[in-house]
């Protein structure tokens, strides 16, 4: 597509320092007029869903948008008009109602001059019985470390109905802090970490110029939340291991910038959480586990600082403030949404119900021999981080208290909660940049499985532990977590789902490398959960 450039917004781009972004194609998009940055769709219901694209105009500019039956725009189903303001960063959102269940629709915006958007295609869902589904779960998206071959591969296939992202669509840090070398051709704007809403604006045009992700938009709809990434690393309700309120100002400034941001440039509607029913196969639920209502995270350093008795400050750490059940991921109103929901759900005939959540689930703990295998040439913080994580694993502690595993009382609630309402739950998962395949349980009965995803970009554990072949660790992290039935530490993709009424079977993809954009030499790794049992099927 060829974009406009206004002389005058050229002028105005310059007095504003945008001449001088380094990252190619960002300053002419952003002081390019018309559809800049494609078209999106997201949060599809049986007769709705909600559209996306970003127009710059003079002004204030109404668009039109046309839904249509085929891709030549001859049998138009519906539509209506939107206005792209610059008080939203051009970017422009709108709900199309009165659609048909369970169909495919093309869809594009037209200008006031008669230009025209990309053509995009979505669907809504279904309402009735429903034989078969499949959804793309996506996680940890970070454009310096390489290509985005997972977004590639995805897009391609005929097999998917529906992306779920769940989170760390992009990252808030300055280049060349995490990867500390920025991939050639990946370069990001700003070049500092995004703390205004300026700044996160700028990283989310950076992020949509990329072809991969804007063909993976074009080509499905999506459901989307946030994770910590979008807003500051380790972030919780009032704060983030990546905020300097002394620097860097307010929080609740910093986070509110991000959350609008978000809802600019995302497709996504102004809800916290959600659900999304596909008829009768399943539902899916979409919380918010990051901000809304998050306790601050607890901190194994903090528990062992001045303490010479290692093991007993680890004992009362964990009887005491591990174990509260005043700590809260969702908070109590999100949780009491959630499980009328499970009970909902079920009581209504679905057969399946999916928790669409931004962190691993699973139990892990450290293997208690990581300590001994980290080398004493490591680097220092590794090796005190290998040190007290494998102490901990000896007292039954986790290794992450950033995930569920940090909350084990709220993770109790919640999986009580789907017992008791009967559900037959799958959990799909990011964060880690690892696969895993978890087994969930509430004491020794089954309450469902987890499907975690790995990284489209982010490295994992391969890059803190190098020494350790990947083979081994995954063998090492099995063996200390019976319930986890299948790990990779090492390898990049995405996760694709085939729901059936009887069985779901999710499959890891593991793309050949991010260094190359390619989706040759993908390999695979699938299990499967049959109706009723809660547990991955052996084979």
């Amino acid at each position: 597509m060829t974009l406009a450039i206004d002389r005058r917004l050229l002028i105005k781009a310059g007095a504003f320092g945008l001449a001088a972004l380094s990252t190619p194609g960002v300053a002419q998009v952003l002081i390019a007029r018309g559809f800049t940055h494609g078209i999106a769709s997201g949060e599809p219901a049986a007769h709705s869903v909600l559209l996306w694209t970003r127009y710059v105009g003079s002004g204030e500019t109404r668009l039109h948008c046309e839904v249509s039956h085929d891709e030549e725009f001859k049998q138009i189903a519906g539509g209506g008009d939107v206005v792209a303001s610059p008080e939203h960063d051009n970017c422009a959102k709108l709900v199309v109602t009165g659609l048909e269940p369970d169909k495919w629709y093309f869809y594009r915006f037209v200008a006031p001059d008669g230009t025209k958007s990309e053509v995009g295609r979505t669907r809504t869902l279904p309402v009735s019985d429903v034989s078969r589904f499949g959804i793309g779960l996506f996680s940890c998206s970070n454009m310096p470390f390489g290509w985005f071959n997972a977004y590639a591969h995805a897009a391609k296939r005929g097999d998917l109905d529906l992306m779920v992202h769940v989170g760390d669509y992009f990252y808030e840090y300055q280049p060349g802090h995490y990867p500390e070398t920025v991939m050639q051709g990946r370069e990001i704007e700003p070049k500092h970490e995004t703390v205004t809403l300026a700044d996160y604006r700028l990283r989310f045009a950076c992020y949509r110029l990329d072809s991969d992700l804007r063909r993976l938009h074009q080509q499905f709809p999506m459901i989307a939340q946030w994770d910590d990434h979008e807003f500051a690393n380790d972030d919780w309700q009032n704060g983030a291991e990546n905020h300097d309120p002394k620097t860097e100002g307010l929080w609740s400034v910093r986070k509110a910038a991000a959350m609008r941001a978000y809802r600019e440039w995302m497709p996504v509607s102004d809800d916290l959480y959600n659900s999304f029913q596909i008829g009768t196969l399943a539902t899916i639920f979409r919380p918010e586990t990051r901000v809304s209502a998050r306790a601050k995270q607890l901190s194994l350093g903090d528990a062992l600082k001045g303490q010479t008795d290692i093991a007993k400050a680890l004992a009362a750490f964990r009887d005491g403030p591990w174990m509260s059940p005043e700590r809260t991921l969702m908070g109590a109103t999100q949780e009491a949404w959630l499980y009328k929901g499970f009970r909902d759900s079920v009581k209504s005939g679905t057969r399946w119900q999916v928790l669409a959540q931004e962190i691993v689930m699973g139990n892990l703990r450290a293997p208690p021999a990581l300590a001994d295998l980290t080398p004493a040439s490591a680097d220092p913080k590794s090796r005190m981080r290998a040190m007290v994580s494998a102490a901990a694993s000896k007292m039954g502690l986790p290794f992450n208290m950033d995930s569920w595993d940090g909350y084990p009382a709220a993770r109790e609630r919640l999986l009580r909660a789907a017992r008791e309402a009967d559900c037959n739950l799958v959990v799909l998962s990011g964060d880690s940049h690892n696969a895993w395949g978890n087994e969930l349980s509430l004491g020794s009965e089954a309450a469902g499985v987890e499907f975690a995803g790995h990284s489209v970009t982010s490295s994992g554990f391969e890059s803190f532990l190098p020494t350790i072949a990947p083979r081994n660790l995954a063998a090492m992290v099995q063996e200390t977590n019976p319930a986890l039935t299948f790990t990779d530490t090492s390898r990049r993709g995405y996760v694709s789902l085939q729901l059936t009424p009887e069985e779901v079977q999710g499959t890891w993809h593991f793309l050949s490398t991010v260094a190359a954009r390619t989706t040759e030499g993908v390999q695979d790794h699938t299990l499967g959960v049959k109706w009723g049992e809660r547990r991955f099927t052996k084979a």
